[in-house]
């Protein structure tokens, strides 16, 4: 671990050569290297905590178990008023002494998992397997070994630390957890916000916004043969569909599309009376996202014409009817933002250089709202996220995820030095 290359500093900030405040990453606090040494000490520990968390099912809408034990470990390990909100986040604080930044470290319960999946850990080796084992139970485990090593330091904080387990991260929950994280409980008093999510040592620092909709096109429906020559919802989504195809999106900022799902129909030799695609739109840019929302609404409505035009004797008509499945908004910051060049600083001492990349995760709510954001990844290496052959293996080196963290969290919120 490289330690001498940072100044100790009795502030969180220093002035970087650009002229913009950079939190300084107190690396050479005898307290904040103790808490260092401690989240390698415990690995075994914080492996126990994965395992046994991840081992409790938190499907998706039904995370409430989870977050119920989630619960009790961070009051074990000193958190205060420990509370779980309305919607489900989990949610403890450890004061500082309410001079610097109030930062909030989360991780999300939800898995992509229906309820009757077999959520048990099989170890072979150093490998763990196991449904969301990964994604997002390290992240959990990441932030227990932070709150542990917190505790059992001497580590005071200018700023207050917010501990929170989310709750609807994944696809259908659409953010639901951070959303009201924002929206009600703590609107207006977040100045930085953290997630851990996932394996590997990356860092997320802009959001990909996506929409997600379920086009359904209904009509009056018929025999194939007796009632030939009215217009084909199927037909009609075809239409809709090979223009999708024709799209022309930029490649920076990166912009894709999507159809992912077709139904309709009840048999072979009928007129199907609606059909349905579910649509994928994702974007780094906001503007580009809504850009292409609007080109894909024209796209429908011209193939809904297109139909009607192709029979001119019928009277049947079409519609189409939107269902929204989930909008998650985007977000940018430059790398050079304070938050950011926090975690890379704290990663070079800890000898590594990650890439920022751009993703869609709890931070993309913060990020829309304009407050400093990033996602780290919680160390380790593991792959087959949202399948049943997921898997984690910490290596030789997995608390540098923890550490990572703990570094990136007291660079923000500023150590007292005694």
């Amino acid at each position: 671990m490289r330690v001498g290359i940072v100044l100790l500093a009795v502030s969180a900030w220093a002035i970087d050569p650009l002229g913009a405040q950079t939190p300084n990453v107190p690396a050479e606090n005898p307290a904040v290297r103790g808490a260092l040494g401690a989240i390698r000490t415990a690995n075994a520990w914080t492996l126990n905590q994965q395992v046994s968390i991840c081992e409790i099912p938190a499907p998706p809408f039904a995370e409430a178990s989870r977050g119920a034990e989630l619960a009790e470990r961070f009051k074990a390990l000193g958190l205060v008023d420990v509370r779980v909100d309305s919607v489900g986040n989990v949610i403890g604080e450890r004061p500082g002494g309410g001079q610097g930044p109030r930062v909030v470290l989360s991780a999300h319960l939800d898995t992509v998992f229906p309820e009757s999946t077999d959520v048990r850990v099989r170890r072979e080796g150093s490998r763990f397997s196991g449904p969301g084992i990964g994604d997002d139970c390290r992240g959990l485990a990441v932030l227990l070994a932070v709150a542990r090593a917190l505790g059992e330091g001497t580590i005071a904080t200018n700023g207050d630390l917010v501990f929170v387990g989310t709750v609807g991260e994944e696809g259908p929950g659409n953010l639901r957890g951070v959303r009201h994280l924002f929206e009600r409980q703590s609107a207006g008093r977040v100045d930085y916000f953290l997630s851990v999510d996932g394996t590997g040592l990356g860092l997320t620092s802009r959001a990909v916004g996506s929409h997600r909709y379920r086009v359904v096109i209904k009509g009056p429906g018929g025999h194939s043969y007796g009632d030939f020559g009215m217009p084909n919802p199927i037909h009609a989504l075809g239409r809709a569909i090979a223009a999708i195809g024709d799209f022309t999106v930029p490649a920076v900022p990166r912009t894709t599309f999507s159809v992912g799902i077709l139904t309709g129909g009840t048999s072979v030799n009928s007129i199907a009376m609606s059909g349905a695609m579910d649509v994928d739109l994702r974007s780094e840019s906001q503007v580009a996202l809504d850009s292409l929302d609007t080109e894909l609404r024209r796209a429908v409505a011209t193939a809904v014409e297109a139909e009607h035009a192709r029979w001119p004797r019928s009277g049947a008509r079409l519609t189409a009817e939107w269902v929204e499945i989930g909008k998650r908004p985007a977000g940018a910051q430059p790398d050079s933002a304070p938050i950011v060049q926090a975690a890379l600083a704290a990663a070079r001492i800890l000898g590594f250089s990650p890439r920022t990349s751009a993703s869609s995760t709890d931070s993309n709510i913060p990020m829309s709202l304009g407050i400093p954001a990033i996602t780290l990844d919680g160390g380790g290496r593991g792959d087959g996220a949202h399948s049943l052959g997921e898997w984690y293996d910490d290596g030789e080196d997995g608390w540098k995820g923890p550490q990572w963290v703990l570094l990136t969290v007291l660079a923000l919120t500023g150590v007292v030095n005694r």
